[in-house]
């Protein structure tokens, strides 16, 4: 299983927080907007067929859903499953989810969406680019695919696991291995390898004074890539 089972219980012990705002989650919750809307500008959701890798409790899954996807969000962590079934039944937004690899799923699903996401978890598994893989299985020709991770340099260690795990505490300790990131170049070559087409790169950052997220072109710490599966 491409699981790190450290990582499953990490983020399972934390899962009943997944929706408050105020938690561990609150940087998920202040750039997902960003991330939906990036998503949407280049692949308009509405009456798309989408499905969302390592979706967690769900809420870039709901939002997309809002936006008038049929939405499928996958992951191998139960509790976070569970409070995103929960969370979509009180809401009244409708995801499928399901407790499955994106390995088995792709083998189960192949060509099935327009629309595959994947963010926030390439630096969290064992073989990314197996992941990278599945995503491209997943999606139909001419459909689209969305990553988001972080590089893999000095910045990235000082703003991402210093400054957001010990200093400013955003992120409880220990969220992030650095040895996983994963460099623009690596990522580009996992999408080519996979078959798909890198369309293009945008970086988000963090201002503390204002504490506020915003997309910008630096993708030296987080960054989302945009690959599109060639119609042949």
């Amino acid at each position: 299983m491409n699981a790190d089972p450290l990582e499953l219980q990490k983020f399972s012990e934390l899962a009943h927080r997944w929706w408050d705002p105020t938690s561990e989650f609150r940087p998920l919750h202040e750039i997902n907007p960003l991330r939906l809307e990036w998503i949407n500008a280049r692949a308009p959701l509405a009456g798309k067929n989408v499905i969302d890798i390592g979706c967690g409790g769900g809420i870039l899954s709901e939002s997309m859903a809002r936006k008038g996807a049929t939405v499928t969000g996958i992951d191998l962590g139960e509790k976070a499953l569970k409070v995103a079934d929960l969370h979509s039944l009180e809401s009244g937004v409708q995801v499928r989810y399901k407790l499955i690899a994106a390995e088995d799923m792709a083998a189960q699903e192949a060509g099935q969406y327009d629309v595959v996401t994947c963010m926030e978890m390439l630096e969290h598994v064992p073989d990314p680019a197996a992941i990278v893989r599945a995503c491209a299985a997943l999606v139909k020709p001419g459909g689209q695919v969305f990553f988001s991770t972080l590089n893999r340099n000095p910045k990235s260690y000082l703003f991402a696991v210093i400054g957001a795990e010990y200093i400013l505490r955003m992120l409880p300790k220990g969220t992030h291995d650095y040895e996983k990131f994963i460099t623009p170049s690596e990522l580009s070559q996992f999408i080519r390898s996979a078959g798909l087409e890198v369309q293009g790169f945008k970086g988000m950052g963090y201002n503390p004074l204002t504490k506020i997220y915003s997309l910008n072109d630096d993708t030296s710490v987080n960054y989302l890539v945009a690959a599109r599966r060639p119609l042949a």
